[in-house]
């Protein structure tokens, strides 16, 4: 079986039960950094994963293979998630035409003020909201050449299987395993609701396809291949996508993008896909 994006078998049961057993005055979070260790479990930053092998630990213990120690603290203050803070924004309709509004400006939101106000605007106009992300992501805000904020992008980690992208790559299970962080997932795109502006979409998409890769080469030290996408058909048409040469590869299955035991039931979505370099595959299927 597959835990947390590791193939799991009984030997491997065996060896965390023993673990445990060896070592009954360790904590949760020795047990978490310790195993991280012993099976170089780490990001491609050479950071140890060890809140990953956490979730790892306690999902084997939700499945009653393991018994973990009792947390420490048994009375643990949980803070209500709290909607993000408003940051004051102009509303005045942009029905311009596009060539008025360039040359864009293009910001990777990475210091607090930037980030406030694209978790702000996610927040209060996306269908979808938006909540804190983990894992590699990148996060854009897009503005006229007179600083006004037009719209957000959000990538971040791939879907962990999807059969029309694996087809059209060629993955088998090893090689999507050992390649996934080489794509990322679009997984929200806002054009800001007062913002009327023909062929913007599509040209925002075209200006970042063209530097997420070296954005993300700079933060976390390896390159991108290819985007991805899943646009809920029966809300949207994909009409942006395809006018900025994304490539329509299938639909869904009505499974939740990082299910992986069948169980998330969501709207079927459209499946498109971006290759950032010529020989994706080749890209794709290097040993890692």
């Amino acid at each position: 079986m597959i835990i947390q994006g590791r193939e799991v078998n009984h030997k491997d049961i065996a060896f965390v039960q023993g673990m445990i057993k060896a070592n009954l005055s360790w904590g949760r979070t020795r047990l978490s950094k310790e195993l991280a260790i012993l099976w170089n479990w780490r990001a491609t930053s050479d950071q140890l994963k060890d809140m990953a092998c956490r979730t790892f630990l306690l999902k084997l213990e939700e499945r009653g293979y393991i018994t973990l120690p009792r947390r420490k603290y048994s009375y643990r203050k949980v803070k209500k998630k709290s909607s993000p803070s408003y940051v004051p924004h102009k509303r005045v309709a942009i029905t311009s035409h596009l060539d008025s509004l360039t040359p864009l400006c293009i910001e990777v939101a990475k210091d607090k003020d930037l980030i406030k106000l694209f978790r702000c605007l996610l927040y209060s106009y996306h269908y979808l909201g938006f909540s804190r992300i983990v894992g590699e992501n990148m996060k854009y805000l897009i503005f006229d050449r007179d600083a006004r904020p037009l719209a957000c992008l959000l990538f971040g980690s791939a879907a962990w299987k999807i059969a029309p992208r694996d087809e059209f790559i060629g993955w088998d299970m090893d090689t999507r395993k050992a390649n996934l962080n080489l794509i990322t997932n679009n997984m929200r795109f806002l054009i800001l609701p007062w913002v009327k502006v023909p062929h913007l979409a599509s040209h925002v998409l075209g200006k970042v396809a063209r530097r997420i890769s070296s954005d993300w080469i700079k933060r976390y030290s390896h390159p991108i291949y290819m985007l991805e996408t899943f646009v809920e058909k029966e809300r949207f048409q994909g009409t942006c996508y395809r006018a900025a040469n994304w490539t329509w590869v299938g639909q869904s299955k009505g499974r939740s993008r990082n299910d992986r035991y069948s169980t998330l039931k969501v709207p079927i979505k459209d499946i498109y896909l971006y290759p950032l370099v010529k020989r994706f595959q080749k890209a794709l299927s290097h040993e890692a």
